[in-house]
Formats: structure tokens, C-alpha cells, sequence
């Protein structure tokens, strides 16, 4: 089988779907994997790199996709790559269905699959290929390192002969994987750190990673899939005021709250920030998503009354070489639901492979797909 990994085309992405040192299993699973020149260079992996661990280096990668069974990429394929798939070829990459129509579009005319790590079940199972999972802990941690480096405050607590410097603090918004590597790392820095989320169940998790958990006088919400679930209005009001004062105490605020298929949940308004101390810094990691924080620009500070807005974008990217070995590993993880005996099967009746398809053998399979195409 011919597994290709070509060079990401997206504007300022630097990952790669596979690292030198996952082509052995790779090869392990029947594949012969070719890698496009230069494929791996943002994320620090020469080409040498690959072929010392058993790839081949191709410079013409329309022609490797035209023979490819499978095409293991981050962002989905372009239109112009895509359309060259060859019948009941599998092309494995994030995919959303609103975002990238015209490419999923393209997977389906050319009677291909498409597996996307945007919908890998959170299930047990399922846990080595939840790309989702192993992206948002870098993004985490490169997040609080950010955050750190634009307070002009020590974290950690000083004490020295001239004086005593007391400890940051730091308020995480959203206790979901993101958000709990934001509390760890800002813990190890020595900031003295809380977590907010509305998800009952996230209080011992926010606990374990020694912070404390914010509990505001609200009804619970519980959403499916280990994701919060969306506010109406008149609860979104409440559980801004009952944050403000935990805010505008912060010396950091991290905002990581997302709801699946819909634009990020507005947290933190601009009234909530008058309050906020001169110098303090805010960051938000779902900017490109609408953004946590209103004011927040995806890829950009911005500066409010003397407090600084980091919009993140394309986070996991910032450090592309373990974010990158970390997402082939997920390749690998969901290879191994559809490698049978050296050949590829794609079983529907496996809730892994069915959750995560978005096109079998060009059927469109997922229901946000066809609704966005118009079949719905």
C-alpha cells in the first residue's frame, strides 16, 4: 500500500503528518510511504531525516497522490490535489464540514474516503487517534508560556533580602484538555491558579492539577462527548457578572471554552475588562473560532485600557515538531482501525471509523456534511 505525505499548503501551518521517527510503524503496517520534499522542514525533520528511517522523497506530489491509498495530511487536501485521488483512495486530516466544503467535495466526486480528526469519538478506544486531545495539550502549554512571557510580573513567589515578590495570578476559563494543560503549566511557573468550567465534573480535574475551581451559583450544564454544552442568553448574562470579580483579581486570564460546530462562546465582554489591572494580559485561545473574549484577534495583540489580548491561531503550529510527532502517532492510531491483513477496509459498522468519516467510497456520510452541500 502507498501512503503519501505531502507539504501543508495552509498559510503558517508548520506540522506534518508524519514524523521520522513513526515511518516504521508505518512500514510495520504494510505502507511504502513517500513524503513530499521538504515536507517536514517547519516542523525541524530533513528530508534525510525521512529517508535514513525507510521514506521515499518525491518532488512531483500530484503524481504520488494520483497513486496513493492513503494520503495522511493536517489540513484537508486542496481542491486541485484532491480532485486526483485515485477510486476508494483514504485521505486522513482535521476536516470540518462548513470550512472546508469545496474540499470534501472534491474527496466525494473522486469516489474517495475521508477520515476527520475533527470527529474521532471520544471514546475509550479511540483515545491513541483523538488528534483533537494531543494538538490542544501543546496548544495549552505554548499558550501559558506565551501568556508568561507578555506580564511584566515574576510568577512564582520571591523572597529575598530586599523584599518579597508576591505570586501571580492566573484565572483558566474552560477545564477541558487545553485548559488543564494551561493550569499545570502556569502551576509549575509558580502562579497561583484557578479554573472556571461548567461542567460539574471538571471540578476534581481542575483540583488535581493544583488549582482551585471556581463555583458560581449556577444551574449545571452538562454537554455530550466530554464537551460543555451551549447557554441561553439569561445564563450567559448571570455567569459573566459572577465572573467579573474573579477577572478583573487576575493578573492572567485564559480563555479556552468551545462548543462543537458553533463559534466560540462570547465569556468575557468589554465592560468585564474595565476592571482588569494595568499590564495584565488576557488570553484567548479559541480567537479564530469568534473568539472567548470580545476584542480578542486571532494572530494579533491587541491593547485595551492598558491590558494586553492575545488572540491564538493555528496554536499547536507555534511548536511544530512535537505537535507534529504527536499527530502522527494519531495517524498511525486510526490507520490501525481500517489496515486489515495488509489491505485497507473501511468497516462501517466500527463506531471509529463511522464517527470519523465524512465521505465512504464517495458517499457523504456525515450529517453536518450534507447539510452544508445542500443534501441534507
Amino acid at each position: 500500500m502507498q501512503l503519501v505525505v505531502p507539504k501543508e499548503t495552509s498559510a503558517g501551518e508548520k506540522r506534518v503528518a508524519a514524523a521520522p521517527v513513526t515511518i516504521a510503524k508505518l512500514v510495520k503496517l504494510g505502507f511504502e510511504v513517500s513524503v513530499e520534499s521538504n515536507a517536514g522542514l517547519t516542523a525541524l525533520f530533513t528530508n534525510e531525516n525521512y529517508q535514513e528511517a525507510g521514506a521515499k522523497i518525491v518532488t512531483d506530489i500530484s503524481a504520488a497522490i494520483k497513486n496513493a491509498d492513503v494520503v495522511a495530511s493536517v489540513g484537508i487536501l486542496p481542491v486541485s490535489l484532491a480532485s486526483s485521488l485515485k477510486s476508494g483512495a483514504v485521505c486522513l486530516s482535521f476536516a470540518q464540514a462548513k470550512r472546508d466544503k469545496e474540499n470534501i467535495a472534491a474527496i466525494a466526486k473522486a469516489h474517495a474516503t475521508l477520515l476527520s480528526f475533527d470527529f474521532v469519538p471520544r471514546i475509550s478506544r479511540a483515545q491513541s487517534a483523538d488528534a483533537l486531545t494531543s494538538q490542544a495539550t501543546v496548544a495549552g502549554y505554548h499558550t501559558m508560556v506565551t501568556a508568561a512571557s507578555l506580564l511584566p510580573k515574576m510568577f512564582p513567589l520571591v523572597m529575598t533580602a530586599s523584599g518579597t515578590i508576591r505570586p501571580s495570578k492566573v484565572l483558566v476559563i474552560g477545564a477541558g484538555v487545553a485548559g488543564l494543560q494551561v493550569m499545570a503549566t502556569a502551576k509549575k511557573l509558580g502562579a497561583i491558579v484557578s479554573g472556571y468550567d461548567v461542567r460539574a465534573a471538571s471540578k476534581d480535574e481542575v483540583k488535581s492539577v493544583g488549582a482551585t475551581f471556581i463555583e458560581l451559583a449556577l444551574p449545571v450544564v452538562e454537554g455530550s462527548g466530554g464537551y460543555a454544552k451551549e447557554m441561553d442568553q439569561e445564563r450567559t448574562k448571570l455567569q459573566q457578572e459572577l465572573l467579573t470579580p474573579y477577572i478583573t483579581a487576575a493578573d492572567v486570564l485564559v480563555t479556552t471554552a468551545a462548543v462543537p460546530g458553533r463559534p466560540a462562546p462570547r465569556l468575557v465582554t468589554a465592560a468585564m475588562l474595565k476592571g482588569m489591572k494595568y499590564g495584565s494580559v488576557i488570553a484567548d485561545m479559541a480567537a479564530e473560532n469568534g473568539g472567548n473574549v470580545e476584542g480578542s484577534v486571532p494572530g494579533q495583540i491587541v491593547e485595551v485600557n492598558g491590558v494586553k489580548i492575545w488572540g491564538g491561531q493555528n496554536i499547536a503550529s507555534s511548536m511544530a515538531p512535537d505537535a507534529s510527532f504527536l499527530f502522527a502517532g494519531n495517524v498511525i492510531s486510526l490507520l490501525s482501525f481500517i489496515v486489515k491483513d495488509g489491505s485497507l477496509v473501511i468497516d462501517k459498522d466500527d463506531e471509529v471509523v463511522s464517527g470519523s468519516a465524512l465521505v465512504i467510497n464517495g458517499e457523504i456520510t456525515n450529517d453536518f456534511v450534507k447539510t452544508e452541500l445542500g443534501q441534507g
